[in-house]
Formats: C-alpha cells, sequence, structure tokens
C-alpha cells in the first residue's frame, strides 16, 4: 500500500513467483526475490520474501540480513526461528542454541515454538550431543495425539535422533507415527521406515531400460555378420552387372 499502484503490481507478481518457485526451482525464486528487492528495499514483506528464498539456496548470511531487516520494519519475532537455523547454517550453533533461550521465544506461537525447539535440537546435533537434542524434543507438543502441521517433523526429527543413538526400536516406531501424521508428505518417513525393516525399492523403469541395453547389446554381433553378408552379396551382385555389360562392349569394339 505504500507504493504506487503500478510499482506495487509489479513487485507484486515478482513475489507470486518466488512464492510458486520457491519449493521446485529455489534459485528461479532467488531470482524473482532480487527483482523485487530492488524495486522495493523499503517493504517488510518484500524483504522477507528475499530471505526466504536466500535461505532456500543456502545463502544463509544473505538470508539473515534480510530477516533482521523485515524484524526491524515489523517489530514482529515470528522469524525468529528461520533467523536462528541460519546462524545453524553459518556453522554458528551455539548462536542458534543461545537464540533458543532469548525472550523473544516466549511471545512466539504454538507453531513458532515448536520450530525452535527443532532448530534448538539441530544445534545440539551439530555441536555432538545427540542425546541433549532428544531430550530437547522430549515435549507436550511431541507427545500429543492431535495432529497439528508440525506434528510430522517434530516426530520425525525425534525418531531420527533416536535412530542415531541405535535405539532402533523406539525409532521405527516414532517413524510410523510420524509417517501417520504426515498428510502431505513433507518427510521421508515411509522409506526411513523400509529401511530399518530391510526392503529395497527397485526402479521397474530402471530394470526396464537396463533389459533393453542387454538386448540391443546382445544383438550387435548378429547385425554385424547380417551388415557383412549383406555388403558381399551387393559386391557379388554389381561383379556380375560389370561383366555382363563388358562382354557386349568388349565384342564391339573387335567388330
Amino acid at each position: 500500500m505504500s507504493l504506487p499502484k503500478t510499482l506495487a503490481e509489479d513487485v507484486a507478481r515478482n513475489l507470486v513467483m518466488v512464492a510458486r518457485l520457491i519449493d521446485e526451482d529455489p534459485e528461479g525464486a532467488y531470482a524473482y526475490s532480487r527483482i523485487a528487492l530492488r524495486l522495493a528495499s523499503r517493504v517488510a514483506a518484500v524483504r522477507e520474501a528475499a530471505g526466504f528464498a536466500a535461505y532456500a539456496t543456502q545463502k544463509y548470511s544473505e538470508a539473515l540480513a534480510e530477516f533482521r531487516a523485515a524484524r526491524r520494519m515489523t517489530g514482529s519475532v515470528e522469524l525468529w526461528p528461520v533467523m536462528a537455523d541460519c546462524e545453524r547454517g553459518l556453522g554458528r550453533p551455539e548462536k542458534a542454541l543461545a537464540m533458543a533461550g532469548e525472550p523473544e521465544v516466549q511471545k512466539l506461537d504454538k507453531a513458532g515454538q515448536v520450530e525452535m525447539r527443532l532448530v534448538a535440537a539441530g544445534a545440539r546435533r551439530d555441536m555432538g550431543q545427540i542425546d541433549a537434542a532428544i531430550v530437547t524434543l522430549q515435549s507436550s507438543e511431541l507427545a500429543s495425539h492431535s495432529v497439528q502441521p508440525w506434528t510430522a517433523r517434530l516426530r520425525y526429527a525425534y525418531a531420527d535422533a533416536l535412530l542415531e543413538v541405535g535405539r532402533e526400536d523406539e525409532a521405527r516406531e516414532w517413524f510410523g507415527k510420524a509417517l501417520e501424521a504426515d498428510k502431505d508428505g513433507s518427510t521421508d518417513a515411509s522409506d526411513r521406515l523400509a529401511e530399518l525393516d530391510g526392503v529395497e525399492f527397485v526402479d521397474v523403469l530402471d530394470e526396464e531400460a537396463e533389459t533393453a541395453d542387454a538386448a540391443d547389446t546382445t544383438d550387435t554381433p548378429d547385425s554385424a555378420h547380417a551388415t557383412e553378408a549383406d555388403d558381399e552379396a551387393r559386391t557379388e551382385t554389381a561383379s556380375e552387372s560389370r561383366d555382363e555389360q563388358d562382354g557386349p562392349a568388349a565384342g564391339s569394339a573387335e567388330n
């Protein structure tokens, strides 16, 4: 609303493209975010979108700068967890862990607090503190039977941490619980369960392609022989044709 109408529409189009592409083509989303940023760097929504696009392309320093700018403009704390995760991406898990203990976390909604818990557990794992990561994930949200948008990711992170310390049976149980809550396929819990159960997936299309390639390779010697036979037949035919043509020509010369 702070921009002239034409400029606002141009910025909006670029932000729409960021949203459309960020999951499938993060580099494309990043390119559109840079255009929007060039057009309207003083708009908080633009700085936030630019931050997420940079985050998706693992440009963590740039993402953190954009998130900080958006936070200064709005005064909101909702970006606090992703800012902490940027610190992890920059190799500073201690800083991310410190952010998990800041007063801003108490101002987050439930989803934001769960996200912060996931980031803190990730930071513990980065620091080699796997047992502490497991304890960090143990919470009322993890124990709850209600399914929320973040439930599958929380259960999955807990299962993965359990597996890392060799608690395989518990890990299998929690991967199963994650799969139950994962309605949109945001995790690969089904694959992890199959892996634990020793199930190996085979790509049928790849097998068919390999079979076809093997058949082509087998047929090659016969094809070569056939080609050689065809060449010999053509040579003999050509020779006979020349003999027939040379006979009358010789006779005419003698006459």
